[in-house]
């Protein structure tokens, strides 16, 4: 289970959202909504731990996700605005990296395959420099495909995504949650988030539905 009891988030000095609090169970989608500013992005930072919220704790598996470390981070995994990627390494080569980074170095094999399910087949060792933004997104949403993480957390996951990527996205978000996996996101695209139990956090009117 991840639980946020009473989170508040600054940026400067401006209070972004304060009294924020939410329990998912596994098997559970969670699409944060609300307006520019009113900090999306920076709640699901504080989150993954980029960030220190100035208020408030968020607990995995009832345990402080600080104090957890590590461990935390190991069972998570973050996609977020920017595509985490580097110019200079092929398709292949980041996707390899960020596996090991994550804490789960995987089989070659899967590595290939994940690339090619992501319609990047014979693109895989061109460096991502010269991948259009698309590719470029499919290759750092290739991460869910040898993820082993129970928790994904992802901001603006559908950008730059042409149709045919965006129902592959939805079926591994599907697949992610009835395996009984967390799943918290943001998107401004009008998709259909229909996976196990939907619930909204809008900021601003910090409403849980």
């Amino acid at each position: 289970m991840l639980k946020v009891v009473d989170l508040a988030c600054r940026r400067g000095d401006r209070r972004l959202f304060s009294g924020v609090s939410f329990a998912l169970e596994p098997g559970t989608l969670l699409h944060v909504r609300g307006c520019n500013g009113s900090g999306k992005t920076t709640l699901l930072r504080a989150l993954c731990g980029l960030l220190v919220p100035e208020a408030g704790e968020i607990r995995w598996q009832g345990q402080d996700s600080r104090r957890l470390g590590e461990d935390y981070r190991e069972d998570l995994l973050y996609c977020g605005h920017l595509n985490g990627i580097k110019g200079d390494l092929t398709g292949i080569e980041n996707l390899r990296v960020a596996a090991i980074l994550d804490g789960n170095p995987v089989d070659e094999g899967r590595l290939w395959s994940a690339l090619e399910q992501m319609g990047l087949a014979g693109y895989e060792d061109l460096p991502a420099v010269a991948l259009s933004q698309g590719q470029k997104r499919r290759v750092a949403l290739a991460r869910l495909l040898v993820s082993e993480a129970p928790l994904w957390i992802l901001d603006e996951p559908f950008t730059a995504l042409d149709t045919d990527a965006v129902d592959l996205l939805l079926r591994l978000i599907a697949g992610h949650v009835s395996d009984g996996g967390i799943l918290v996101l943001t998107t401004h695209q009008e998709v259909p988030l229909t996976a196990g139990r939907v619930q909204q956090l809008h900021l601003g009117g910090r409403t849980l539905l």
